[in-house]
């Protein structure tokens, strides 16, 4: 058999996740700490959770509708509106996914053909790029700068933009850098786009993960926007579900049918116990005020100030992240290469972090570190990585 003639180049060329090989490692290692995870070490609340076996109890084990629960999709229309000032009709702009990377998937796969260009900024969510070339598409990355707060600015959109140009990824708040966008930054950007045709996938997974005092602004909420923007997100972080693998897309009437037609061949719908949980979190999140998700965002928040004095105390440099759960503290000044620094890092004091470069060419000198693990843990691993930055500095 053949393999290099059945399998198709771009695939077997996309090389596996720079994120996956470190944690590979990590398992295999007694008393290491892993600062890679992009998962909140928060468990599920119960009551989500009994939401789900009440279901399964109740023979709630078929399919769904393949757009999923209309009082799911419901909810999740209060939910947008409430939060982020953004309405979607449940009825025919939202359709419940197998988590946010599905969406992802669908929207590339429906927008993107032979030579399209998608723009992606640079640092940014490893996916991104191998899912454009697995729809065939050309990723273009934008370089965002530590000295801009790694926001993606106006300028660098418009001289990225060519006639092969057919959609921008907007992952904000961000992975790995924790920026986000002020209105008027999305607004600067509006302007660019508003006499193109361009699609904007915007992946909002991490909306509610914001600190000091900033709020999500949700690029469909921007005026002229909503009608070329799919908006993506889920359960994952916020009501931390990522297990539950349950997300939603929203967009226009015109655009959503179609990814919801490549859904209904290719998932069918997403788990119906999961749809049941995700209605429970939002429900009891409506009822306390999102007292759950208001006391994760609190622990995040004080972790992260946690590493930020200890990167200042062992003379690294920090961008301040505002959203997300990432601190990403740049490490030029060890005179290591990121890559060098995280197996250096995990080889002699069993903490593991993600080389930047991994999140594109732009991360190359920093590292991202999640601070989504306990805190005694947190606190360990910077007193750890204090001691390897002073010895490779000796």
């Amino acid at each position: 058999m053949n393999y290099d003639r059945a399998l198709l180049k771009r695939f077997v060329d996309v090389p596996p996740s720079g994120i996956r090989r470190f944690f590979d490692i990590v398992s295999t290692m007694k008393d290491a700490i892993s600062l890679g995870v992009g998962e909140p070490d928060f468990n599920t609340q119960w009551k989500v959770n009994d939401a789900a076996i009440y279901s399964l109890r109740q023979g709630r084990t078929h399919y769904t509708a393949n757009a999923g629960l209309m009082e799911l999709r419901e909810a999740v229309s209060g939910y947008l509106n409430e939060r982020f000032g953004v309405q979607y009709d449940p009825k025919t702009e939202i359709f419940l996914t197998v988590g946010a990377s599905e969406g992802i998937d669908l929207a590339l796969r429906v927008l993107v053909d032979a030579g399209d260009e998608v723009l992606i900024p640079d640092p940014s969510y490893v996916s991104y790029a191998p899912g454009v070339i697995f729809a065939g598409g050309r990723p273009v990355p934008i370089r965002t700068y530590e000295e801009d707060d790694f926001r993606l600015t106006a300028a660098a959109l418009r001289d990225a933009i060519t006639p092969r140009t057919k959609a921008l990824i907007l992952p904000y708040p961000n992975n790995p850098t924790g920026a986000v966008m002020e209105r008027a930054d999305l607004r600067a950007l509006a302007d660019v786009l508003k006499d193109t045709n361009i699609v904007v996938i915007s992946d909002e997974i991490y909306a509610e993960l914001t600190y000091s005092g900033h709020k999500h602004v949700s690029f469909a909420s921007i005026d002229g926007m909503k009608e070329r923007t799919i908006t993506l997100n889920g359960f994952s972080k916020a009501f931390a579900m990522t297990g539950w693998r349950m997300g939603y897309a929203c967009a226009p009437r015109e655009l959503l049918s179609v990814m919801l037609k490549v859904h209904q061949y290719t998932i069918l719908c997403a788990p119906t116990a999961g749809q049941y949980a995700a209605l429970e979190a939002l429900r009891s999140g409506y009822d306390s005020g999102y007292a759950y998700v208001r006391e994760m965002v609190r622990v995040y928040d004080q972790r992260r100030r946690i590493m930020l004095d200890a990167f200042r105390k062992m003379g690294l440099s920090c961008f301040e992240p505002r959203g997300a759960f990432y601190t990403f503290p740049c490490i030029r000044s060890t005179g290591l290469s990121s890559d060098e620094f995280a197996q250096r890092l995990l080889m002699e004091q069993k903490v593991a972090c993600v080389p930047g470069g991994a999140f594109g060419e732009s991360g190359e000198g920093f590292v991202r570190c999640s601070y989504a693990t306990a805190t005694d843990k947190v606190v360990e691993a910077m007193r750890r990585m204090g001691e390897f930055v002073a010895s490779v500095r000796r």
